[in-house]
């Protein structure tokens, strides 16, 4: 590594999770070596349809993947660790992925469903130990968050130490496992920290979040009002804390519990194996066993809190579950909180729920995993870093956290808004954003990887939105004379019984285009499909302003 001007320079490299809430992944560099922390997806949008899953673009990461030391991550959720089986599939070179142990299982559980080949190695790292990569080393330390082993990260290299934080929020009665290791932070803050990437999602919001064992005083008073009713409870898979004291209020209240949701399943299965989570003997039982008890004793815990189509709530409240049918008196409770797009899903199951007679309960059953104000303004407190990386958020909450540090007295030059693709270049003296590299968004859509870019997701909004008109005809091959349509076949565009004189209007458009491009001497194909798709797309805008998408089909035949 060459000295510069101002010193010894790290790079950090955002490829996802800055201006937007999840697929978080970032890069640092250090002379020859590179490591990344977290590896994560997104959800998709309303206006990606078909869309599975959204991750970040490695193509950065791929050009210089012999320069990688190792990926570190922080924890277990999904905007985390979603994106891990999809990019080191897109690797050559043999990887080593550091994680604590609740997060190595299930990152091992989710490469059964999709393999990642001999390359890759996971890890399990405990708190306080320290990883040597390259020019990098790396030390775990322990926090708190909405899910078991979660880790912020202090990060040492030669031009300074800097601190990642992961999600977190400060917890003084964590359902399981200690209290967040303040002492350590202080101890980096005395020894000096050049910059800390601090959690930006609670920004906004002032105070202190809440503990997550107030949840379960909350969940222990809905048992004890509930008692004569079955109840459901929907939550984020991932959330072992919360699923722990779901149990422990069913246990108290004598009730079995059966649980539901492929990851839901998955998880709370790993969990157990690794002792992460505690249930007493009985108290969990299979789906199907629950109609040998009566509806009052029982509990189900399931998936769909965001009201993903998918997800079992979902489909319980659709009446297409095949095991879970909704009854009046039913207690359904929402323990979670909508993700920003997600609000008008979830008031849909909702109103689902309680057309059947459901109860449902949305209010005060959910606390954040996230710093508030006040946590945040602890933690910079402790730390003590030169310079300020707002992280993870939306850009609302990243300058919402930068005005929380400047008021802390960090100046605001030392306190750089990142975007997706910035290269910022860090020495003791300064904080720059020097560069960019390729980025953004790659749509998983089933089996494909990338395949599904943005002139296809136009197409498919546009056959969402107006529909599809397929021109089909039939020419001889030396002559090009017609021998069968031109033929319409709509869907999507309008009810064929209730307009049916309409068409007819459509398809003399049609014939007239194709018979005056017959007359022609030389006729050529892309003219006439070019024809056909005007003339007809110009007529049904002027009569129905619908631009349905124009599909012209020209078969030869000898």
């Amino acid at each position: 590594m060459k000295k510069k001007k101002g010193g010894l320079a790290v790079r950090i490299i955002p490829l996802g999770g800055l201006e937007q809430i999840g697929m978080n992944m970032t890069v640092f560099e250090y002379g020859d070596s590179m490591i990344i922390v977290d590896c994560g997806l997104a959800f998709p949008s309303e206006e990606m349809p078909g869309i599975d899953l959204v991750i970040p673009d490695i193509t950065y990461v791929k050009q210089n993947e012999k320069r990688l030391k190792g990926i570190f991550i922080t924890h277990g959720h999904e905007d985390h660790i979603g994106a891990l089986p999809y990019v080191l599939t897109q690797l050559s070179v043999p990887v080593t992925v550091y994680a604590t142990l609740l997060t190595v299982g299930i990152v091992e559980k989710k490469f059964e469903e999709h393999p990642v080949g001999p390359n890759v190695e996971m890890k399990v790292v405990c708190y306080g130990d320290t990883i040597k990569a390259g020019d990098f080393s790396v030390e775990f330390i322990r926090t708190n968050h909405s899910i078991s082993d979660s880790a912020a990260l202090a990060i040492f290299s030669p031009a300074g130490v800097i601190v990642h934080t992961g999600d977190f929020k400060i917890d003084y009665t964590p359902v399981f496992g200690d209290t967040a290791d303040l002492q350590r932070f202080a101890e980096l803050g005395s020894q000096g920290v050049l910059a800390m990437l601090c959690d930006s999602t609670n920004a906004v919001r002032p105070g202190f979040t809440s503990s997550e064992r107030t949840v379960g005083r909350t969940l222990d008073a809905l048992f004890s009002e509930n008692r004569d009713h079955r109840i459901i409870v929907a939550t984020f898979a991932s959330n072992v804390d919360r699923v722990q004291q779901i149990i422990n209020s069913a246990h108290r209240y004598g009730r079995r519990v059966a649980v539901e949701g492929r990851s839901m399943v998955n998880i709370i299965g790993t969990a157990i194996e690794l002792g992460r989570i505690s249930i007493p003997e009985g108290v969990l039982v299979d789906l199907d066993a629950l109609k040998n008890y009566p509806e009052n004793q029982t509990v189900i815990i399931t998936t769909g809190s965001q009201g993903e189509s998918m997800a079992a709530l979902s489909r319980m409240a659709a009446s297409s579950h095949k095991k879970v049918t909704i009854l009046p008196g039913d207690v359904v409770i929402i323990s979670a909180t909508p993700i920003p797009g997600n609000e008008k899903a979830v008031y849909k199951v909702i109103n689902e729920l309680s057309r059947k007679g459901a109860k449902v309960i949305f209010q005060d059953t959910h606390v954040s995993g996230h710093a508030c104000q006040e946590e945040i303004k602890l933690m910079y407190s402790l730390v003590r870093p030169k310079f300020a990386l707002p992280v993870h958020g939306e850009y609302r909450h990243l300058m919402a956290q930068a005005a929380i540090v400047e008021a802390l007295g960090i100046p605001k030059e030392n306190i750089p808004i990142m975007s997706c693709g910035d290269v910022l270049e860090l020495t003791q003296e300064s904080a720059k954003i020097v560069n960019k590299v390729t980025h953004g968004a790659v749509l998983v859509d089933g089996l494909g990887v990338g395949d599904v870019g943005n002139i296809v997701l136009r197409e498919r909004q546009n056959l969402a939105l107006d529909g599809i008109i397929v021109v089909v005809m039939t020419l001889e091959k030396e002559t090009n004379a017609l021998l069968a349509g031109p033929d319409m076949i709509s869907r999507g565009f309008v009810y064929i019984r209730d307009s049916e004189n309409y068409l007819d209007e459509i398809q003399e458009v049609l014939d007239d285009a194709v018979y005056e491009c017959m007359e022609q001497k030389k006729m050529d194909w892309s003219h006439l499909k070019n024809t056909i798709r005007d003339r007809m797309s110009d007529y049904i805008w002027k009569t129905m302003r619908r631009s349905p998408m124009i599909l012209p089909i020209i078969m030869e035949v000898e």
